[in-house]
C-alpha cells in the first residue's frame, strides 16, 4: 500500500483495502495498514470512505497517535475542519506531530490565524511547528505577522538557524508581509543559498513589484531550475517593456529541452 500510495496510485489503495475486507474484518488490519489507507482518501478528498474507516478504527484513536494523525490529516484534506477540531480537542495524546497536523491543516484550509494560536499552545515546538508557524505568517502577509516571525527567530534556538528550510521560510515571512530590506539583509548573510531561498526571493520581488530585482536575482543563479524559469518570465512580463521581451526570446532560447515539456 505504501508503495502505492509513493507512486500515487491511491485508488489502488483502496482496492486493496477492500480485497482485504472481503475476508477479514478491519479490525484486523494493522495501524500500518490503516493510516495508508487514510493517506489514500485524504488525496482523493474521499471523505465518505474516510469516515467509514474512522468508525472501524473509533477505539484505537486515543491509543495509536499514527491513527490519529492520519485522521486529522484526512479530514483537514477533505474540508471538514470542524471534525478535525473536535478529534484534536478530545484527545489527551497532544505530540508535536498531532499540533503539526492541525497547523498544516489550518493552512490549507487558509485559517493562517488559527494555526499560529496552535503554535502557541506548544511548550517546546520542533523545527516543523516553527517552519509551518511561518507558513502560517507568511499567509496572513501583515506587518504584525511580520514581527512575529522576528519574535520567534530571536527565541528560536541556534540549531535552528542553520535549518535551510526555515531560512527559506523567513525570507517568505518577509517578502509576503512587504518587509523586502529586512529579507534582503537576511538573504545576503547567508553563505549557503539554496534554490529555495532564492525562488523566496524572486517570487517575493514580484509581489512586491520589482521585477528588475528579481531579474538581476535570476541572474546570479548558475543552474536555474524550472520554477526559477518561471518567475523571471513572470518577471519579464511584469515589465513589460521590449527590453523583457527580448531578455524573454534570448531566456527561452537557453531553456533545457526537458523545461520544454511542461507549460512555462
Amino acid at each position: 500500500m505504501k508503495l502505492h500510495n509513493d507512486n500515487k496510485q491511491f485508488k489502488k489503495v483502496l482496492e486493496l483495502f477492500d480485497h482485504h475486507n472481503k475476508n477479514n474484518s478491519a479490525q484486523t488490519c494493522y495501524n500500518l495498514v490503516i493510516t495508508q489507507v487514510l493517506k489514500a482518501c485524504a488525496h482523493l478528498g474521499d471523505i465518505k470512505r474516510g469516515k467509514v474507516i474512522h468508525e472501524m478504527v473509533f477505539s484505537r484513536v486515543d491509543k495509536d497517535v499514527y491513527i490519529l494523525v492520519s485522521l486529522i490529516h484526512m479530514y483537514m484534506q477533505c474540508g471538514d475542519v470542524a471534525q478535525a477540531e473536535v478529534l484534536f480537542e478530545k484527545t489527551a495524546n497532544r505530540t508535536l506531530p498531532v499540533y503539526g497536523a492541525l497547523m498544516k491543516g489550518y493552512l490549507t484550509n487558509n485559517h493562517a490565524q488559527k494555526a499560529i494560536d496552535i503554535f502557541n499552545m506548544i511548550e517546546n515546538p520542533g523545527e516543523i511547528a516553527v517552519n509551518l508557524f511561518l507558513n502560517a505568517c507568511a499567509q496572513l502577509g501583515t506587518p504584525e505577522a511580520s514581527d512575529s516571525a522576528k519574535q520567534i527567530l530571536r527565541k528560536m534556538p541556534k540549531s535552528f538557524h542553520s535549518n535551510l528550510y526555515i531560512r527559506a521560510s523567513l525570507l517568505d515571512v518577509f517578502m509576503k508581509c512587504g518587509d523586502v530590506d529586512y529579507a534582503e539583509r537576511m538573504f545576503g548573510k547567508i553563505a549557503k543559498k539554496t534554490s529555495a531561498m532564492y525562488g523566496a526571493m524572486i517570487k517575493g520581488y514580484l509581489e512586491n513589484n520589482e521585477p528588475m530585482k528579481a531579474i538581476d536575482l535570476f541572474n546570479q543563479l548558475e543552474k536555474p531550475g524550472e520554477v526559477h524559469v518561471n518567475l523571471f518570465f513572470n518577471a519579464c512580463a511584469q515589465l513589460g517593456t521590449r527590453e523583457a521581451l527580448v531578455m524573454t526570446q534570448n531566456a527561452f532560447k537557453h531553456v533545457p529541452k526537458a523545461f520544454h515539456m511542461n507549460p512555462i
